[in-house]
Parts: C-alpha cells; structure tokens; sequence
C-alpha cells in the first residue's frame, strides 16, 4: 500500500494486508497522535487495509485560545 506521512512529508510503500493499529505500530507512531486516511475515508484502529489502498497519515493538532 502506499503510505502518505505528512510532517514531514513523505511516501512510503508498505507489503502486506495489516490492520490500522498495526500498521502505525510497524511505524512506531502513537495512535492517539495520529488520524489515518484510507482511500479518502478516516478509518478506526481495527479496519483492515489492503496491499492496494492509499493510506494517508496525519498528525492530531490540537490548540485554541
């Protein structure tokens, strides 16, 4: 699958079907820290991605005043 990171940019290309949680554990990113994209659609932890999806990953930024 192809892998967006965002902050810093970059595009990675993962093997394998895997699910959320254990793609971002492969990639050492907390889940808490992180919203994930898959094929334009915001996914929970426990959706399964294919080896042919679009997976973009986004950091949680949060703020206010």
């Amino acid at each position: 699958m192809l892998v967006k990171m965002r902050n810093p940019r970059r595009e990675i290309d993962v093997r394998g079907d895997r699910t959320v949680n254990h793609l971002l554990d492969d990639l050492e990113l907390v889940r808490e820290s992180h919203l994930v994209i898959c094929n334009g659609t915001l996914v929970p932890g426990d959706a399964r991605l294919a080896d042919d999806d679009v997976v973009e990953i986004r950091p949680v930024i949060s703020g206010g005043s």
